[in-house]
């Protein structure tokens, strides 16, 4: 498994950070490797509770956690030694079992961008889950992809793929893959846009089937087009537009692919679904999320390019919820004959996600609870393009300057309502508070902050929780549900 020609049996592998990926890998290696050991400085049940303490000398392996960026000192020191540095992906991938009793470990469907990766992947999952597959959604959700890999139930794996994971991983050779965007984020941990951009090209690495990109995203589409795939593999590009020869698009209100991923003849306009079917993936009077319906073919041609059932495909898609907190009405108020609905995108955690979700709506209909962790983002740009949907904005957060000023630099006759970060546990039931002052019937209430939670929060899950709480308590006490 590494350059010393050594297997895992007969490795002593550190484990860096016992938090979701790590402690899989903890419990899949036992029996596997030679030795185990944990180092975390927070969890009392770790091997070891500082990297100090760490005994090179016997380490011939470090599995890393996402939390560490690549010039952490620990991982720095093991790479000057000549000790391999993987990603708990890396290892899976290495570790993978017979499935299935097929013979072979079962394949992965891989799904990375900076937005739309776990609906695209849950929407994958369903689709090959309806065709009669042990397909499960792990990686960055759900099951850690360590347990899944050595789980010889799965017929497939639809893992969703994280640019932290991506970095210590070099011998993916996927069944399937997408990149379903690329927009700044993450660049203080990966140094810069193009390396994470190099990160993210790492699924197209010997693709095998279907390599599936947005067509619509002009890095994306470079990306694609340098690949080195495997032989025969298909290239599909998928677009909000009318499609091209060789991309899964829309026109006259249909999904019209013309890849041939769909089984007509490539080149041969084909139509799969009506939009209007895809009904959650729609506002209620049918206006579709422009970001959920590329997330919808992102899915189907993955599913399709793997070689599913279409119809059975299909009709999953039409029944598919997005899930928690991705553009869900979590509350609505009757008033004044009019309705106010509460719409909870907190996954929207960057400024990309966040012009996505506000370019859904109406013009000036939004009522935009925003703010939090910047990580080091401005907002001016997002602010300018999404002024004409805007009507009031109320900021959270404590790092709350971006925000402010880029209201004050890009839309200084919009209303802004800043919320005192102190007394946290409060802070999202006086946003509302605040955001229900501004809104009238026909409005929407977004909760798509542009950025990350941790700074108020536990998670942006329990800040989307608290903020549905908020809006079900105003709904009492303003309106009807």
């Amino acid at each position: 498994m590494s350059g010393s020609g050594k297997t895992i049996a007969d490795m002593t592998v550190l484990v860096a950070g016992l938090g979701v990926s790590g402690t899989s890998i903890v419990e899949v290696l036992k029996g596997r490797a030679k030795d185990v050991i944990s180092v975390d400085e927070r969890k009392p049940e770790a091997d070891l509770h500082s990297f100090d303490d760490v005994d090179w000398d016997r380490i011939d392996l470090v599995m890393t956690s996402p939390v560490f960026n690549p010039r952490t000192p620990f991982i720095l020191e093991a790479q000057r030694r000549g000790i391999p540095v993987y990603s708990e992906v890396e290892l899976a991938w290495r570790l993978r079992v017979d499935t299935a009793g097929t013979g072979r470990p079962a394949p992965w469907i891989g799904i990375t961008g900076t937005n739309g990766k776990t609906s695209t992947t849950e929407m994958t999952s369903a689709m090959l889950t309806a065709c009669g597959l042990q397909a499960p959604a792990v990686g960055n959700i759900g099951k850690a992809v360590s347990h899944a890999a050595v789980d010889p139930a799965n017929d497939a794996l639809c893992v969703e793929l994280s640019s932290f994971q991506l970095h210590f991983t070099e011998s993916l050779a996927l069944e399937c893959a997408t990149i379903t965007n690329i927009a700044d984020d993450h660049l203080d941990w990966h140094g810069g846009i193009d390396n994470y951009a190099a990160d993210k090209s790492k699924v197209f690495r010997g693709v095998r089937k279907a390599l599936v990109y947005n067509a619509d995203d002009q890095r994306v589409s470079a990306l694609a087009r340098a690949a080195k795939t495997a032989p025969g593999c298909r290239l599909v590009g998928f677009t909000l537009h009318e499609p091209q020869d060789g991309q899964i698009g829309v026109a006259d209100g249909w999904i019209v692919d013309r890849s041939g991923v769909a089984g007509a003849q490539p080149g041969q306009p084909f139509q799969v679904v009506k939009v209007s079917n895809l009904t959650h993936l729609c506002e209620p009077d049918g206006t579709v999320y422009p970001h959920l319906l590329a997330d919808a073919m992102t899915a189907l041609a993955l599913v399709l390019g793997f070689g599913a059932d279409r119809t059975q495909a299909v009709r999953a898609l039409c029944g598919f919820a997005p899930g928690g907190h991705r553009i869900q009405t979590v509350a609505a108020a009757s008033v004044d004959g009019g309705t106010i609905r509460f719409v909870d995108d907190s996954k929207a955690t960057n400024a990309h996600a966040a012009r996505a979700s506000l370019s859904s709506f109406a013009p000036k209909s939004v009522v935009w609870i925003a703010g939090g962790l910047a990580k080091g983002a401005t907002f001016e740009q997002l602010v300018r393009d999404q002024r004409g949907t805007i009507k009031a904005a109320v900021i959270i957060g404590t790092d709350q300057r971006p925000m402010i000023d880029a209201f004050k630099a890009s839309a200084p006759d919009i209303p802004v309502t800043i919320i005192d970060p102190a007394h946290r546990e409060q802070v999202m039931e006086r946003a509302v508070e605040a955001a229900g002052t501004y809104a009238e019937p026909g409005d929407v209430v977004l909760m798509a902050p542009a950025c990350a939670s941790m700074d108020q929060f536990r998670s942006y899950a329990d800040r989307g929780d608290q903020f549905a709480k908020s809006a079900q308590r105003w709904v009492e006490s303003h309106g009807r549900y």
